[in-house]
């Protein structure tokens, strides 16, 4: 009876030590990097996208202001010949960027200051997707090491309803990321990526003192 009682005990013993150990080993699969550098990949892929969308955002919003200078402008007075100096460099170079942004001003938009309004309104909101994928992708990588470990990679795929079945391997998932991005881009798809971001937040992510860092270096 007592052999039985100490062989039920080993037993036991052992089945605990097998799940802490398979336990272990669950939580280092997770935190272990996964193959290609999925952070680094998608981080690019969001920013190339957000340089073209500031240099657009920036002619939009020069031009705006030309229009509305252009419409506020009062016609000059006749003009009357005076003896006087103006420097010669200076003042050509003023009228020359002056001419040179009337015309691209203007031939970007014929159509004057309701075009240049409404591609305002576009550009910014296109800006301000890119920004917030941008900040979306470093919100996922929550120790801040600039990976994504296998947990991670799993938590934003499924934040924004994307497939994280792992058999699909990190190449396959990169893939589906820059795609969504893509797809959101196009669309202006504000609310669907702040959903995803909702849901970072309810698996307790949050934006890092590094990753407002890293994102005002994006925007400068």
């Amino acid at each position: 009876m007592r052999r039985r009682v100490v062989h039920t005990g080993c037993a036991i013993m052992c089945f605990f030590c097998a799940c802490t150990v398979l336990q272990a080993r669950s939580a280092t699969a997770a935190a272990r990097p996964i193959g290609i550098d999925v952070f680094a990949q998608l981080t690019q892929h969001i920013k190339r996208q957000a340089d073209t969308d500031k240099e657009a955002f920036a002619i939009a919003s020069q031009c705006m202001n030309f229009f509305y200078k252009q419409q506020r402008h009062k016609p000059a007075p006749p003009a009357v010949q005076q003896i006087a100096w103006i420097p010669a460099e200076s003042s050509e170079l003023a009228a020359a960027d002056s001419d040179a942004q009337e015309a691209d001003c203007r031939k970007r938009y014929p159509e004057g200051l309701d075009a240049v309004r409404t591609d305002f309104q576009r550009t910014q909101a296109l800006l301000s997707l890119s920004l917030t994928f941008y900040e979306f992708a470093l919100v996922g990588d929550g120790d801040d090491n600039s990976l994504y470990n296998a947990r991670e990679l799993h938590d934003i795929l499924v934040a924004l309803n994307l497939s994280a079945e792992p058999s699909l391997g990190a190449a396959a998932h990169l893939r589906s990321l820059t795609a969504h991005f893509d797809s959101l881009h196009e669309a202006r798809g504000m609310e669907a990526l702040m959903a995803g971001m909702g849901k970072l937040y309810d698996q307790g992510y949050r934006v890092t003192t590094a990753d407002k860092a890293h994102l005002n270096r994006v925007m400068e």
